[in-house]
Parts: C-alpha cells; sequence; structure tokens
C-alpha cells in the first residue's frame, strides 16, 4: 500500500520521513500496567493506569542509516482515584539527525475508556498534540479509537482508529490505523507483541518486540524493532523502560 506521490518527497529529504516517524511513534499514551500495549509501542489499547498511580514511560529509538538520527521520549500519565475512567499526562520528545538537526516537541495526552476489556470488549479515546518549542507551531495531533478485544488470560489483540495531523506531511491530515497482538509467556513477566499500523494515503509499516516486568513488579523493559513499508524501507529499533508509582 504505497503512496507514490508521498514517498518519493520522502525519499529525497529525510525530514519528511523522520517527522511521519516521530508522529507514529509518539501517537499513543502509556497503557495499562499488566499488558504491553501503550509506551513505546505503536497501537495502543482501550484501558487507562490504574486509578490512583501514575506512569512515567522514557525510551530511545535509534533510525538506520535511511533516515538516521535519532529519538527520544519522556511520557508522564495519572489516573486518579475520583475520576478512574480518566488518563491525563504530558509527553516530551527529542528528535536529532545530521540531515535536520534538533527538534524538541512538547504537548498534552488525554485517554477515557468508555468500556473496560474485562466486560468482552474495550473502547476508548485518546488525544494528543504536539508542539515544536522552538517555534510554538503545532506539529502532530492524534484523535484515536483503540479497541481492545480479550482472546483469554494470555491473549488479546488490540485495534485502533482515528485521525492524524502531521504539520509538515505531503498529506497533513490523513487517517491512521492499527492491529496488534500480545501474548503473555513463560512466568507472565515477558510479554510478546506484533503489530501493524499505516496512514493514509499509503503508508504502512510493522514492529515487534518483547516486554520484562520482573516479578510482576513497578518496572519494565522492553526491546523493539520495526520497519516500514515504502521506497526507502526505513527501520528502527527502539529501547524503553516503565516505572510505574
Amino acid at each position: 500500500m504505497k503512496n507514490h506521490s508521498f514517498v518519493p518527497a520522502a525519499a529525497n529529504n529525510g525530514w519528511p520521513l523522520f517527522a511521519l516517524l516521530l508522529a507514529l511513534l509518539a501517537a499513543l499514551p502509556p497503557g495499562p500496567p499488566a499488558w504491553a500495549a501503550g509506551g513505546a509501542h505503536i497501537v495502543d489499547d482501550s484501558e487507562v493506569v490504574e486509578p490512583g498511580t501514575c506512569q512515567f514511560d522514557t525510551w530511545v529509538t535509534k533510525f538506520d542509516d535511511v533516515v538516521g538520527g535519532g529519538y527520544f521520549n519522556a511520557t508522564n500519565a495519572c489516573t486518579l482515584k475520583d475520576l478512574p475512567k480518566l488518563q491525563f499526562g504530558a509527553q516530551f520528545q527529542h528528535l536529532w539527525g545530521a540531515d535536520f538537526g534538533d527538534a524538541q516537541v512538547f504537548g498534552p495526552q488525554a485517554k477515557v475508556n468508555f468500556l473496560p476489556e474485562d466486560s468482552g470488549v474495550g473502547i476508548g479515546l485518546v488525544f494528543n498534540s504536539g508542539v515544536a518549542l522552538q517555534t510554538g507551531l503545532l506539529e502532530t495531533a492524534n484523535l484515536l479509537v483503540p479497541v481492545t478485544i480479550p482472546l483469554n488470560d494470555h491473549v488479546r489483540f488490540n485495534f485502533n482508529l482515528g485521525w492524524n495531523y502531521i504539520r509538515i506531511a505531503e498529506s497533513p491530515d490523513a487517517m491512521f490505523y492499527g492491529a496488534q497482538v500480545e501474548a503473555k509467556i513463560g512466568w507472565e513477566d515477558v510479554s510478546l507483541m506484533l503489530e501493524v499500523f499505516g496512514r493514509q494515503p499509503g503508508f504502512t509499516g510493522t514492529q515487534m518486540g518483547v516486554r520484562w516486568r520482573p516479578n510482576d513488579g513497578p518496572i519494565n523493559f522492553d526491546l523493539l524493532a520495526g520497519s516500514f513499508f515504502d521506497t526507502v524501507n526505513a527501520k528502527f529499533f527502539t529501547v524503553g523502560v516503565t516505572l510505574r508509582y
């Protein structure tokens, strides 16, 4: 599913593609503590952070030589006991690369859970946006509906559909979609993830990885690898850490 108008521009100039990678990687807030969705994963689930707790996500992504550079994210999100269906927080992103210099983006994010996954199908609503600290311009924004369908206690599916804005893209307004499968393995403090996602018109990718949460405690670690299916065929690798408090 290639966009023949957007991809050549991305191939000739690393910054538009890099901004698109940023928007996709930063699109979603951190997910619930028990599973792997959210954080450095691109496809999110329907659930919010456990009421009365907060979650700090940080990760670093390194792009291959096709794009070059890297991406750092730091996100903090909380759910109050008095508002158990609402998760809110803020996110900071830092991009760097030889062809496009440095950029810092900061903005709010929120998630509302309308129906928990324990009911059989979880449904939520996610909003976030990011403003460039150097210019004050709105760089990215997202309004997405995440749906979670648990198969059993060890496997579940997550689906996303919504609107994505990237200021400098050839098509600033576009539809975003994604699908993810998660599976707990071993002693259940390890989970595997595979996801596919896309931005229309014509931009698709995939990511897979493992999350380890030692002794089901407050800290987990991510190791991920992804690729985008276009004429550039950029690859990226991510290491992340999540702390719940």
